[in-house]
C-alpha cells in the first residue's frame, strides 16, 4: 500500500533488471546499479503507474540500524537482474515508454520468469561494470561517502567472511549512491606474506625445490608467477558477490604507488625516533623461520605434563634440595635464577643462597624472592629461563638477571645444552626426564592441561627466542587513537566494542615489525660495511640514497647491504585508508576528494590486528582519523554455533550455496542479524530465504502483468510527491 523512498537523484527512475540498450547512456548520472530491478536507465523520467511501481521497487534500503529496517527495505539487498535480455527470441514482449520532452522513446522487455532465476547474475554484473555505473559522480556535489574495502588475501579462495563484508558494505555504498552522494568503494588485495610464502613453498616442493635451492631474487620471480596465475581468484568471486565497488582503482599492497607509502611511512616513523632496532624475546616460529607478532598467536589448550624436579641447594646436604614444578624442563639449561614468593615461609631460608641446575655439571644460580610467583602453582617454586618465556624475561629485565638462550631457530637446542644440543626441542623433553628419573632428580610427572602458543598461519608451536629485529614504539600512537575515540572524532559500532578496543590500546606494547621472509617490502635499511662502521646503518628511499648517506658518513671506501628482513604484512595494510588515494603525494585529486574515508566496516576478530593500527597510522601521517564509524560485524558460524573448519567439516562454501540458492538469497541470509554478533548459518535459513525472495520475485511479476503500460503522470510528479509525503 505504501511505496518505499523514491531515489532523490533526478534520473532515477529505472528500468526492469536486465541491461536494455541506451541510445544516450550516461554513467554519471545513472543509478542502474542501485537495487533490485535497478538496472538500466532510459535517457529521460519514465512515465505512468508502471514507472511508480518500478521505482518503488528500486527504492532505496535504510541502512543496517536493525535488523527489521534489513526487512522493511530489503531492495539493495536482492540487486540481480533475473530475466534474459530484451532480444532473446521465444518471449513475448511488453512495452515501456519514458517521456523525453514531446517524444517518446520505446522499450521492449521479454516476459516475466515464472520463477525466480538467478543464472543471470554474472552477465548483469559484468554489464554494469562495463557501464562505469560503480565510479564515483564527481558532478553530483556533495560529501562523499567513501568504504575502504579490507584487501582480500592474494592466496585466498572466498570465504563466507568476505560473503559477510561485501554484502553490508555493498548495502551502504548502493543506499548513499542511491542517495545522490558521490560514493567511492575502493577493492584490493593484500599480498599476505607469510600466507603466500608457504603456498608457493608447497607449490615448489611438489617440484622437488626447496626455498633454500633457489636465491632470493629466483624466489620472488616465482611468486609474482604464481600470482599473476592464481591472484585474481579471489577477486572475481568477490564480483560473484556482486559488490558494487569502482574496480578502476583496485589496490594491490605491492603496487609501486603503496610500495612508496610504505617506504616513506617506514622513514618518517624512524626519523621521529619511534622505529627501534633490538634484541628482545619474540614471538619465533621454526618452521616459518620468523618472528610473528603476538596478535598471530593463538592459544590452544592441549593434554601434556607438569615434571616436578629436584634443584640441590649448594652447600647443604643431600636431602637438602628444593623442588621445581614445570611444563618446559627442556629450558632448564636457560636457568638463570630460582624464585619464590618473599611471603612463602616455606622457602625464607633459602632466599639468598644458591641452587645447583640440574644435569648441567654443578651450575649455579641465585635463589630470589619476587612476588610475581604463584605460592599456590605447583610446588611455589618458579624456575627463571628469561630466554624462553616472557615472564621471566620481565623478571630478568627487571631484576637485571642474564639471559640465556638454549634454542637454534629451528627449534633444536643449541650448544648451551651440552649433551642435548642439536636435539629437537620436544625429543629432548624426553630424554632429559628420562636422565633425570635415572639420577634421582625427578620427584614425579602429572597430567596437566598447557595452554599452548601456536602459530596462526603455519599451526606450529610457537618458541620465544632472543632476537634482533625491528620494532615500533606504540604508547604515543595509541594515546592518539584513545583520544579519538574520547573526542568523538572515531566512533565504533556496535559501542561495546569500544571497551575492548580502549583495553587494548591502554595496555599496548611495542609491535615487532620485521619478518624474516623473501616475500613482502624490503625494510629500507641498509647497513654499512668498512672501517670504523661498526653495526651503522641508514635509512634512505633506494640504495643509491642509501649509499650516498652512507659516503657522506664515512667516505667513499664504504660498501653497504640491504636488510634481509621484509616488513609485517600488517604495515601496509595500517596505510590502506590512504595508501590507495596517493599518499604521500596529498595533492592527488582522489586524496583530497575521498580522504578521510566515511565507514570501515569489517569483522570484529580484527579490531586490533588492522582496525587499531589503522587509526594509529592515519591520525600519525595525515593528522585525522581515516575513517568518521567503525562498523563491526560478527563471525559466520554453522548451526550449532560452532567455528567453521575444515577439521570439523562443517564449512559452508558460499560459491557453492550461490550456486545453490542465488546471490541475493545468500546476502539476505548473511544481513538479517544482531549488528556484531555472530551468526549461526544453516541451510535452512537459506532454503527459507531463497523463498522469499521467490515472493519479491512474484510481487514484482504481478505488478508488471497488471498494472497499465501508460499514464500522464512524470517521473518528476512522483518525486514530487515523494518529498511531500516525506
Amino acid at each position: 500500500r505504501h511505496c518505499p523512498p523514491l531515489p532523490t537523484a533526478p534520473c532515477a527512475a529505472t528500468l526492469p533488471r536486465y541491461p536494455l540498450p541506451n541510445p544516450n547512456p550516461n554513467p554519471s548520472s545513472s543509478p542502474a546499479s542501485l537495487g533490485f530491478f535497478a538496472v538500466a536507465t532510459p535517457p529521460a523520467p519514465l512515465a505512468g503507474r508502471r514507472a511508480q511501481a518500478l521505482m518503488a521497487l528500486a527504492g532505496p534500503s535504510h541502512l543496517l540500524s536493525s535488523s527489521s529496517a534489513c526487512l522493511r527495505r530489503l531492495n539493495p539487498l536482492l540487486f540481480f537482474a533475473h530475466r534474459r535480455p530484451a532480444w532473446t527470441p521465444r518471449r513475448a514482449a511488453h512495452r515501456f515508454c519514458a517521456a523525453v520532452a514531446s517524444e517518446r522513446d520505446v522499450f521492449t522487455s521479454p516476459e516475466v520468469a515464472k520463477s525466480f532465476d538467478f543464472i543471470s547474475e554474472e552477465r548483469i554484473y559484468k554489464w554494469w561494470e562495463s557501464q562505469g555505473f560503480f565510479k564515483p559522480n564527481f558532478d553530483r556535489g556533495g560529501d562523499p561517502f567513501v568504504i575502504p574495502m579490507p584487501p582480500a588475501n592474494v592466496t585466498g579462495s572466498l570465504h563466507m567472511g568476505h560473503a559477510m563484508f561485501v554484502t553490508l558494505e555493498d548495502i551502504m555504498i548502493r543506499y548513499f549512491r542511491m542517495k545522490g552522494r558521490p560514493a567511492l568503494w575502493i577493492p584490493g588485495t593484500d599480498h599476505a606474506g607469510i600466507a603466500t610464502q608457504l603456498v608457493v613453498e608447497k607449490m615448489l616442493a611438489a617440484e622437488g625445490i626447496k626455498r633454500a635451492d633457489l636465491t632470493r631474487e629466483e624466489f620472488t620471480k616465482r611468486v609474482w608467477e604464481w600470482k599473476e596465475k592464481y591472484g585474481s581468484t579471489i577477486t572475481n568471486q568477490i564480483k560473484r558477490l556482486g559488490a558494487s565497488c569502482d574496480w578502476t582503482r583496485e589496490c594491490f599492497t605491492l603496487d609501486d604507488q603503496l610500495s612508496h607509502a610504505v617506504v616513506e611511512a617506514f622513514i618518517r616513523l624512524h626519523e621521529k625516533g619511534l622505529i627501534y632496532q633490538g634484541s628482545y624475546l619474540v614471538n619465533w616460529s621454526p618452521n616459518l623461520q620468523t618472528a610473528v607478532s603476538d596478535l598471530e598467536v593463538e592459544y590452544s589448550e592441549e593434554p601434556g605434563y607438569l615434571y616436578y624436579m629436584k634443584y640441590r641447594v649448594a652447600g647443604g646436604s643431600r636431602d637438602d634440595f628444593m623442588t621445581i614444578a614445570t611444563t618446559r624442563p627442556e629450558t632448564l639449561f636457560g636457568d638463570v635464577a630460582i624464585a619464590v614468593n618473599p611471603e612463602d615461609e616455606r622457602y625464607a631460608k633459602y632466599v639468598g643462597k644458591l641452587a645447583i641446575v640440574p644435569l648441567t655439571f654443578g651450575r649455579h644460580v641465585p635463589i630470589i624472592a619476587d612476588r610475581y610467583v604463584d605460592p599456590e602453582f605447583g610446588t611455589g617454586v618458579l624456575k627463571i629461563s628469561p630466554g624462553h618465556d616472557q615472564n621471566d624475561y620481565h623478571i630478568a629485565r627487571k631484576l637485571g638477571l642474564p639471559i640465556l638462550n638454549v634454542m637454534n631457530k629451528d627449534g633444536t637446542l643449541n650448544d648451551v645444552a651440552g649433551l642435548y644440543s642439536g636435539m629437537d626441542r620436544f625429543e629432548a623433553r624426553e630424554k632429559l626426564w628420562s636422565d633425570l628419573v635415572e639420577t634421582n632428580l625427578a620427584v614425579k610427572k602429572e597430567p596437566y592441561t598447557l595452554r599452548v602458543p601456536r602459530s596462526q598461519r603455519g599451526g606450529e608451536v610457537i618458541e620465544p627466542l632472543i632476537s634482533k629485529q625491528w620494532f615500533v614504539t606504540m604508547e604515543p600512537l595509541a594515546e592518539r587513537a584513545l583520544h579519538a575515540v574520547e573526542k568523538g572524532q572515531l566512533t565504533i559500532l556496535p559501542e561495546r566494542f569500544e571497551k575492548i578496543y580502549n583495553n587494548w590500546l591502554t595496555n599496548i606494547k611495542d609491535w615487532c615489525i620485521s619478518r624474516q621472509l623473501w616475500w613482502g617490502h624490503r625494510i629500507p635499511v641498509w647497513y654499512i660495511v668498512g672501517k670504523k662502521c661498526e653495526e651503522d646503518y641508514v635509512v634512505a628511499r633506494n640504495a643509491e640514497e642509501a649509499l650516498a648517506k652512507a659516503q657522506e658518513k664515512y667516505g667513499k671506501s664504504v660498501e653497504i647491504y640491504q636488510d634481509p628482513d621484509v616488513l609485517d604484512t600488517w604495515f601496509s595494510s595500517a596505510l590502506w585508508p590512504f595508501s590507495t588515494l596517493g599518499w604521500p603525494d596529498v595533492s592527488r585529486e582522489d586524496f583530497k576528494h575521498f580522504y578521510p574515508a566515511t565507514v570501515l566496516e569489517t569483522g570484529h576478530d580484527i579490531l586490533f590486528f588492522w582496525v587499531a593500527r589503522m587509526v594509529m597510522m592515519g591520525i600519525e601521517f595525515t593528522g585525522t582519523v581515516p575513517f568518521s564509524y567503525v562498523y563491526l560485524h560478527g563471525l559466520i558460524r554453522d548451526s550449532e554455533g560452532r567455528k567453521m573448519s575444515k577439521s570439523l567439516g562443517n564449512v559452508i562454501d558460499p560459491l557453492d550455496t550461490m550456486n545453490e540458492y542465488g546471490t541475493d538469497a545468500l546476502r539476505f541470509t548473511l544481513c538479517m542479524g544482531t549488528a556484531g554478533q555472530d551468526i549461526n548459518l544453516s541451510t535452512e535459513r537459506l532454503t527459507s530465504n531463497k523463498a522469499f525472495t521467490n515472493k519479491l520475485w512474484n510481487a514484482g511479476k504481478f505488478l508488471l502483468q497488471n498494472l497499465p503500460e501508460r499514464s500522464d503522470a512524470t517521473a518528476w510528479d512522483l518525486l514530487l510527491a515523494n518529498k511531500v509525503s516525506h
